[in-house]
């Protein structure tokens, strides 16, 4: 099946109808996204640390914070695309204050500190891996422009759930390039990735841990080619893994059992 039949399959299983279902998949997309991001808590130990607040035991406590933090991230950006509010400079340091509230740190610079915890965009220069990103001084103009075009794609979307798709493609992969924060831009901009396809009513996405690689490679192949259509078509095969799995999960849920009634 292509995307849309995917999507078309997936809503009509009605799954945000089954007991708990919606509340797991959070669980599911927080493991993902905090494991991309260096933590080494499993499935397993993060669906126990947010449903029974049991902390995993031998894994660093950072990891654990974390993963606590980017929940509550994900929740909050869940209920606001809910109440339909434009993406603002605000509202991204806000996500991103939720995301970094435990593990942020304040960083000294010559033109003022700079409190991760509090979403402050930077005021250094970020260079990581081979990649430099814009000068700190471009990062405000940035993102006002960023969210002003994201806000008008959102505004004149048409029906079409692939090109709904990418806008929330586009906002995640330009944000993550423009980089506006000293920490957890990745994670920030998967959640407005999420704020987008909640938004517009689309299921959601993840970007799996165990494609962590191609996940970065995707990026780079789109910057260096200045060609995004690298990154749809690597989220866009996230996305049907994503809706496959979940579809297939469904249909052999009682596969496995042994009643001994």
């Amino acid at each position: 099946m292509n995307t849309s039949e995917l999507i078309k399959k997936y809503e009509s299983l009605n799954l945000n109808q089954v007991l708990d279902y919606n509340k797991f998949s959070l669980y599911s997309i927080t493991n993902h996204s905090t494991v991309i991001e260096g933590s080494t808590l499993t499935a397993n130990e993060t669906q126990l640390l947010l449903e029974e607040d049991l902390t995993p035991k031998g894994k660093p406590l950072e990891h654990t914070l974390m993963t606590k933090d980017h929940h509550n991230a994900l929740l909050f950006t869940i209920d606001l695309a809910k109440s339909k509010k434009p993406i603002s400079t605000e509202i991204l340091q806000e996500i991103n204050s939720k995301v970094m509230k435990s593990t942020g740190k304040i960083y000294n610079t010559a033109l003022g500190n700079i409190d991760a915890t509090k979403g402050d965009l930077r005021k250094i220069n970020v260079f990581v891996g081979s990649r430099y990103f814009p000068n700190y001084d471009k990062v405000p103009k940035l993102i006002n422009d960023f969210c002003v075009e994201l806000n008008k794609m959102i505004k004149e979307s048409k029906n079409n759930k692939i090109e709904l798709l990418k806008i929330s493609f586009w906002a995640h992969f330009n944000l993550v390039s423009i980089h506006p924060f000293a920490d957890g831009n990745g994670r920030t901009s998967r959640l407005l990735m999420n704020y987008i396809q909640e938004y517009l009513k689309l299921p959601l996405s993840i970007v799996f841990k165990e494609d962590k690689i191609e996940y970065f490679d995707a990026l780079e192949k789109a910057r260096d080619d200045n060609n995004i259509s690298h990154f749809y078509d690597f989220l866009l095969n996230q996305y049907d893994k994503h809706l496959s799995a979940e579809i297939d999960k469904f249909n052999n849920k009682s596969q496995g059992f042994n009643f001994l009634f």
